[in-house]
């Protein structure tokens, strides 16, 4: 049986033999069944069960190829003219489903008085009659039933019972059916895989009964996920599907029926009522004959339908077969006359005995094939060849031509003992029949013919292995790999090889990460082996196919497969199809794991493309991958895609002349933009030009001055470990790009004393990056927000792996230079009214923390110091904006390596002689303390503070205050904080601080910002007792601009502070005369103000009044008492009217402490 068309996902076996086991039990019933059958013979089937070949032309059963022709040799044996029974005519009608002949055969036969009994039954069983869906076959049992027509869908249509150990099938597995066998379609029509397009009302009636069993068994869950995603159904309602037939039972009970024909009728009768025909209407019964008329005719051109259909396939059958037994004969019609010229005497005629039937395989020609034959026995044997069909004449030649085969190519013939007995053959041939070896099924085919050359095994691989695979363990199909490979490999039929390949890619449902390794193992030992022709032709449409495929592993394996098989196809097919490909599932993709593998895919095309015009779809590429939303994605594009199309680029030459550029005019635009600067695409083109480093610092090295004498050398000094900044991933380390570690530390050598020595006069790659690209980037650096942090970030640490990846040397002679000659430290480089304002820009903080960090040597800490020392002078002096400043010592304040420096310089501040510098100093000691170890705190910080708290200018002292409140805020130890606590006193106490309006606001102004995350002791023993003071000062201040700054502060602090637990002494003794006196401020300055405090002042008292629940609470919040709805109402709808800034209430709606 051809093999070819069996889908390797649907070959179930058990069915196949099933229909074996039926039809021998057909064979050995009893003959009295039968009354009216011919006798043949002791060895001969009889009539009823095989009927002779009288129709075996039109059969469909699966034993088309023995027992038919065994039959028929039989009866050739018992006689000339052996009259056919009727019983086997009638037998053969009901079985080939000529129903209507066989009707007229039972009516003539009662009219003559001959009823026979098998046609009587049968049409007396009205279940005959019951439509099935789908094409109906010929009937394995005398007087099945009609299948039911294939346009009546009805749930009896649906086969439940079968279940397949993956579960999940794609359309694309299906097959056309007139391309299967008969042999095969019975398991094609019960097999789950291999089915008809299912159809509305069948999904309906499945998805009720899905649910209804999820639902059964607690999968609660998974049924509410399966209602959403059929919105479309009412699961509640078995009339929604939309069959008029009761509601079948449940899916198990239909699995434990195995697929019988189920009762899903339930036996009705009619039952008339007393109606009056003439209260009918008159038309009424034309209507209903008409109907029923109508209904007969469908019926009948639906059986019709039926019965054309199963003789075209059993027509397509013969046809096929009668071309497989011609080929068959083609190829072996030489090889009998050689083996018999060859061994007249040794062998007998291979055709002369007939097998007694076709269940038993003949095996005499190895028992008698080195002995002499009798002649009678040949006399017999060609009588009996004459009665032989010829389908089993041409398989009982292929057999004998390969066992001949075999023994001519082998060196010494195999010798069998004979038997010292004088029984006839006949006897011998009659006595093994009972070893009962079949040939009849598939598999016994395959086994009773060893193959004999390389060929003959890889068809029988060919045909075997999409039976095996279903039937082997999920967890071990890897074990399959190598067999099917090879047998892909070496197969000579096209159609056999995209099977097998077929079976590959599907061999694994969800194939994890070590099953997806041995497949693109497989596949590239596949295209290794048979070129890139056949890669192209056969392996690329396997991806194709599953580009789409709804399990991610799956289109996981399809990406890793496009990169595994790039270097073994052709160009053009890489740089179109696959690269095609790549870029749809890097586009539609939604699952980062694929669209990981799809760019290191691409990265891996990039390595092999050679067609320059595809440049501009690897730069669009490259910023579509690295604007992914997926981390895992942007990280494989710098580690793998990014490298791979640089050294493009190099080999192109558009490194310096269209990549870099084209990425630093992208910045550009982004910095011209009308809506502001887009911080993301920023980060985007900077960490792309931060991987093109390596890959820039490798082209100085192609034309450079030294490059012809770069040899390498017996003692070649090794490279030092931190010379270069730690690379992402191979294909950015320097010494992979130039070839080793060995060349390039010749090369580093060359280089180092070309730039100290020699000059770059004529080092065309090195001049465009010191007199084009520096440039570029320092005119940029100057133009972004100095008070975006993440800005100054990027660019500090591109600058720092660029200064790093150039070296020391370039870095001091062409890097620092350019940035000084901008950077000139004079107080006219920071007028900012003739534009002069270089100072304040982004430059300050990016040449600090890029530049002058990158090497960490005595020196550089030398000039990092003094730089910073000589900004923070040039800025105090000239009162320009400190931002500049602020960044270089966020930037620099988060690696802890640098808090002794920065300490150092603000200490040079402390003890300058100009009062303006020692406020800057004193301000970013704010800056500093959230970073320091409390031990370096009360060690640098704090003395210093002290030292500027009593500095003889009043300005000075009052820039320490947001530092203390700093301190007060992150540290934990007590003497610290004592020691803060008894500074922020002295202000606020001492009598020459009375007056003092700016220390008061900046006191204030501190509370309310470390209030809230302050130790609760010190919120509650020193901040609101002083504000309450504060408050109280201020209803006496007669000066209304400085009343109503005080007020303003007090209702941000108090509006932060109210978010914190306050005990009811304190809010007796201090928070609510406090608020009382911002009130009576607040209704003279600001109404707005007044409502607001006026509705928190009546909760708090409703709070304090209701004692229990004080009680219950320990403390109270207020921000939590604003719930009543007169009150709510009333808040929200003053707060609308404020004036007042969105930063001043923004603490008000802070979270409790």
């Amino acid at each position: 049986m051809a093999a070819g068309n069996v889908n390797p996902f649907n070959v179930s076996d058990s069915e196949e033999e099933a229909e074996q086991r039926q039809d021998r039990a057909d064979t050995e019933r009893s003959p009295c069944d039968g009354a009216q059958g011919h006798s043949l013979g002791p060895f001969s089937p009889p009539a009823f069960s095989e009927p002779p070949a009288l129709l075996s032309s039109n059969r469909t059963s699966p034993s088309v190829d023995g027992i038919p022709a065994s039959a028929a040799a039989v009866a050739g044996i018992g006689g000339a003219e052996t009259r056919v029974s009727v019983d086997a005519i009638a037998a053969q009608l009901l079985r080939d489903q000529y129903i209507l002949t066989a009707l007229e055969l039972h009516t003539e036969l009662l009219e003559a008085g001959r009823e026979l009994p098998r046609l009587r039954d049968y049409f007396s069983n009205p279940g005959n009659f019951e439509r099935q869906s789908g094409t109906p076959p010929a009937c394995k049992e005398q007087g099945g039933p009609l299948n039911r027509a294939g346009s009546i869908s009805t749930l009896d249509s649906l086969d439940f019972a079968r279940y397949s150990d993956d579960g999940n099938r794609e359309s694309d597995e299906r097959v056309a059916e007139c391309e299967i066998p008969s042999q095969d379609r019975k398991n094609y029509k019960s097999s789950p895989e291999i089915q008809e397009p299912i159809r509305p009302l069948e999904k309906r009636a499945l998805n009720f009964l899905v649910n209804e069993y999820l639902l059964k068994n607690e999968y609660k869950l998974t049924s509410i996920t399966f209602s959403d995603e059929n919105d479309d159904q009412d699961f509640e309602l078995w009339d929604d599907v939309g069959l008029n037939i009761p509601k079948p039972p449940d899916l198990l009970q239909l699995y434990r029926n195995c697929g019988n024909n189920l009762p899903l009728h339930q036996n009705t009768v009619d039952v008339a009522v007393g109606v009056d025909p003439s209260d009918l209407p008159g038309e009424y019964f034309t209507k209903e004959a008409t109907i029923q008329q109508q209904q007969e005719v469908v019926q009948e051109l639906e059986y019709q339908i039926s019965l054309l259909n199963s003789e075209k396939q059993c027509l397509a059958e013969q046809i096929k077969k009668l071309q497989s037994d011609i080929q068959a004969l083609q190829r072996n019609v030489s090889l009998p006359t050689r083996v018999n010229s060859a061994q007249p005497k040794a062998d007998p005629p291979y055709d002369k005995t007939p097998l007694d039937n076709g269940q038993y395989l003949d095996i005499r020609g190895v028992t008698e094939t080195e002995s002499t034959p009798d002649p009678n026995t040949t006399k017999t044997s060609t009588t009996a060849t004459t009665t032989t069909d010829y389908t089993e004449s041409s398989m009982t030649v292929t057999q004998h031509n390969s066992k001949v085969n075999s023994q001519s190519q082998s060196k010494t013939s195999v010798q069998f003992d004979q038997p010292n007995r004088k029984l006839s053959p006949a006897f011998h041939q009659a006595l093994l029949s009972f070893c009962r070896m079949s040939a009849d099924s598939r598999l016994g085919s395959e086994v009773s013919q060893i193959a004999d050359s390389e060929q003959s095994v890889m068809l029988m691989l060919g045909r075997c292995l999409p039976h095996i695979v279903p039937n082997v363990l999920l967890a071990k199909r890897e074990e399959l790999i190598p067999l099917i490979l090879c047998t892909a490999c070496l197969h000579p039929e096209p159609k056999e090889r995209d099977q097998l390949l077929h079976i590959l890619f599907n061999l694994i449902k969800r194939p994890d990460d070590e099953q997806r390794q041995m497949i693109l193992t497989g596949c590239v030992a596949f295209a290794r082996h048979v070129g890139p022709t056949r890669v192209e032709a056969e392996l690329l449409p396997q991806c194709w196919e599953q580009i789409n495929h709804k399990y991610p592993e799956r289109r996981l394996l399809v990406a890793e497969a496009c990169g595994a098989l790039a270097p073994y196809l052709p160009k053009e097919i890489r740089s179109s199809l696959v690269l095609s490909m790549l870029q749809q599932m890097l586009t539609e993709d939604k699952a980062d794991m694929v669209r990981e593998a799809v760019v290191k895919s691409l990265g891996i095309i990039m390595g092999y493309i050679d067609d320059p015009d595809k440049y501009s779809q690897g730069f669009e590429l490259m910023l579509l991958s690295l604007g992914d939303p997926s981390e895992r994605v942007v990280s494989a594009t710098h580690q793998v895609f990014i490298p791979a199309f640089a050294a493009w680029c190099t080999e192109l030459g558009n490194l310096q002349s269209q990549l870099i550029p084209s990425l630093l005019t992208c910045i550009r635009k982004l910095l011209k933009g009308e809506y502001g600067l887009d911080e993301h695409k920023l980060h985007i083109y900077l960490s792309a030009l931060q991987s093109l480093v390596p890959s820039l610092f490798a082209v100085l090295f192609q034309n450079a001055p030294f490059t012809s004498r770069a040899k390498l050398q017996v003692d070649v000094p090794p490279i030092e470990v931190t010379r270069f900044p730690r690379a992402a991933s191979p294909l950015q380390d320097v010494a992979t790009i130039v070839g080793s570690r060995e060349q390039l530390s010749v090369l580093l050598q060359l280089y180092d004393n070309q730039l100290q020595h020699e000059g770059t006069t004529g080092w065309d790659s090195l001049l465009w990056v010191v007199n084009q690209f520096l440039p570029q980037l320092i005119e940029i650096v100057g133009r972004i927000n100095v008070t975006s942090s993440t800005c100054v970030h990027e660019f500090s640490r591109f600058f720092w792996r660029f200064c790093r990846t150039f070296g020391n040397i370039f870095t001091n002679t062409k890097v620092k230079p350019q940035f000084q000659e901008i950077l000139r430290l004079s107080e006219e480089n920071v007028d900012a009214i003739a534009g002069n304002d270089i100072l304040t820009k982004a430059t300050v903080p990016i040449y600090a923390t890029g530049v002058l960090t990158c090497y960490n040597q005595e020196e550089d800490r030398k000039l990092l110091v003094g730089f910073l020392e000589d900004v923070m002078t040039t800025l105090s002096l000239s009162h320009a904006p400190l931002d500049s400043l602020k960044a270089s010592f966020v930037e620099l304040g988060a690696n802890p390596a640098y808090h002794e420096l920065l300490l150092t310089v603000l200490w040079y501040g402390v003890v300058h002689t100009s009062a303006l510098v020692r406020c800057t100093s004193a301000r970013m000691f704010e800056l500093l303390v959230k970073g320091v170890n409390e031990t370096l705190v009360a060690q640098r910080v704090v003395p210093a503070l002290i030292t500027l708290s009593s500095d003889p200018e009043i300005s000075v002292r009052i820039s320490t205050i947001p530092a203390f409140g700093t301190i007060m805020e992150t540290v934990t130890q007590k003497e610290l904080l004592e020691r803060v606590k008894m500074q922020l006193a002295s202000f606020l106490e001492d009598p020459q601080y009375q007056d003092q309006h700016s220390l008061h606001m900046e006191i204030i102004k501190t509370f309310g910002r470390v209030g809230p995350n302050a130790e609760p002791r010190f919120r509650d023993e020193f901040v609101l007792p002083h504000l309450h003071k504060l408050a109280l000062c201020n209803n006496q201040q007669m000066v209304e601009s400085k009343r109503i700054d005080i007020a303003t502060q007090l209702f941000e602090a108090y509006s932060a502070l109210s978010c914190c637990f306050i005990s009811e002494e304190l809010m007796v003794n201090h928070f609510l005369p406090g608020l009382r006196c911002l009130r009576t401020d607040m209704e003279q300055l600001s109404p707005e103000h007044e409502v607001i405090l006026s509705s928190m002042i009546k909760e708090c008292e409703t709070k304090v009044e209701n004692k229990g629940i004080g009680e219950a609470q320990g403390s109270i919040s207020i921000a939590a008492s604003l719930v009543g709805e007169d009150a709510k109402t009333k808040f929200l709808s003053k707060m609308g009217q404020l004036t007042t800034s969105g930063a001043m209430l923004a603490n008000v709606f802070q979270r409790k402490k």
